[in-house]
């Protein structure tokens, strides 16, 4: 989906992911998955990941570059925890490959001694770069077993835009959302401070885009997301007066989704599907992509496999036209080749191909199975049995833990009254299905999110 063939225009990078990685010094197959079943369990290799996506953009970064970062799942943690690096180590010159593990050592010890030590190596060897945008899919929140936590993953006045997208249904104990939160006056004491370092005043080149698992013309198959005159030079100028430059605050914008953990970011189904609950939240994050102008340049012929119309993005973001309700009876009269619903439905749906609009895209596809683990895996029991603490910020930015066993709860959704809640327009129409979905004992029930919301939503596009 995104072009790749032009590195001058944009540079792209992907990175399989945890429980993917496998050493060197380990030469045997059984050493080798050893190691990769360490990595899943525990992310013994987290360092690796993080560190492996720092050298890419070391050896390849230009002077004026725009750096988006994609992840999901434990690659949403990579992601954010490499944004993190880059903010409180800077980013070194290229062929440093040898100081990168000491940058990394500094760049995880959240005590004074290291903040010390960052902020002394980051004026001394580094350049000061921000991240456009980070755009992240169920960011879980520890690494494995044992919960990793790494400085600036909460939250980061580097990145300028920060999209996520959330299960509203994952209920596992080992899964808990890690949530963007708002800096505390301690986080804001830390690091080194815009104006502090010396900043790059030369325009801007190409995109790096980076995944962890458009301009006013269309020019063949692709689409680029223009920028405005206004948006654009304002932030240009900003660039360009860095010494000048008063810290804005970053750009955030998360939405609660239909699905378990795998039915947000891919994974519960095969290659090929032709309707999944993933496919809405990725058509969203292609949207805000879009709508923030980011230049990210894409195939426009692969968006129809997504369900997107590129007439409705490009070369302006079109408001999208209200979501097409479920009606009892008239989805099978409308489609020709049948859908399996697995378990989850008491319809055998029929879906068209090719691509009518979003619209339909949307009705289908919210009304697939969830792909509860709880329920398809029962081993996963076994960690909800476990005493568990999971910390969330409070109103007034302060932070509280609790304590106790999952036993399969719905996720918190923490700070409802002050922030709101958005969750996507497709949730609503799931719900309105009435009698559809069936419940573990085979019963007919209507949809009821695992994580519940005590205030009325914003419904997001």
């Amino acid at each position: 989906m995104l072009k790749r063939e032009d590195v001058t225009q944009q540079l792209v990078y992907y990175q399989a992911g945890i429980g993917t990685y496998t050493i060197p010094e380990v030469a045997s197959s059984i050493g080798a998955s050893y190691q990769k079943l360490l990595d899943t369990m525990i992310g013994i290799h987290l360092d690796a990941h993080i560190m492996g996506g720092y050298e890419f953009l070391m050896q390849n970064y230009k002077t004026g570059d725009k750096i988006f970062i994609f992840g999901f799942s434990r690659g949403a943690y990579t992601a954010r925890a490499l944004a993190g690096m880059i903010h409180k180590i800077g980013l070194l010159p290229p062929c440093n490959h040898q100081q990168v593990p000491f940058a990394y050592k500094m760049y995880s010890q959240d005590n004074e001694r290291g903040w010390q030590q960052s902020n002394a190596f980051k004026k001394t060897f580094s350049i000061d770069v921000d991240i456009e945008m980070v755009g992240v899919w169920d960011t879980v929140g520890s690494v494995g077993i044992i919960p990793h936590r790494l400085p600036f993953t909460k939250s980061n006045s580097h990145i300028r835009f920060f999209r996520h997208a959330i299960s509203l249904d994952e209920r596992r104990a080992r899964f808990k959302a890690n949530l963007w939160n708002r800096p505390t006056e301690a986080d804001h004491a830390k690091g080194v401070k815009k104006g502090d370092m010396p900043r790059h005043k030369t325009p801007e080149r190409r995109a790096g885009t980076m995944g962890f698992h458009h301009t006013s013309t269309l020019n063949g198959d692709t689409l680029k997301s223009s920028k405005s005159a206004s948006k654009s030079t304002k932030h240009d100028l900003e660039r360009k007066y860095a010494g000048l430059e008063v810290e804005q605050p970053t750009d955030i914008k998360e939405v609660w989704f239909s699905g378990a953990h795998c039915d947000i970011g891919g994974g519960s189904v095969t290659n090929g599907t032709r309707h999944s609950l993933a496919r809405i939240p990725l058509r969203w994050m292609i949207r805000q992509c879009f709508i923030l102008q980011t230049g990210i340049l894409f195939h426009s012929t692969k968006f129809k496999e997504m369900g997107i119309d590129p007439a409705t993005i490009y070369p302006h973001v079109l408001k999208r036209p209200p979501p097409i309700p479920y009606t009892p009876g008239t989805l099978a009269s409308r489609y020709e080749k049948p859908i399996n619903f697995a378990t989850d439905s008491k319809e055998t749906v029929k879906a068209r191909d090719p691509f009518i609009n979003e619209e339909e895209e949307d009705l289908l596809d919210s009304l697939t199975p969830i792909y509860d683990q709880l329920r398809l895996a029962s081993f996963w029991w076994a960690l909800e049995l476990l005493p568990n603490k999971q910390r969330y910020q409070k109103a007034d930015d302060s932070w509280t833990t609790q304590r106790g066993v999952n036993l399969g709860k719905g996720r918190t959704i923490p700070k409802q009254v002050e922030l709101g809640v958005n969750v996507h327009r497709t949730v609503r129409t799931r719900m309105s299905a009435k009698d559809l979905f069936m419940d573990g004992n085979k019963k007919l029930r209507n949809y009821v999110p695992a994580a519940k919301w005590d205030i009325e939503p914003q419904w997001a596009d």
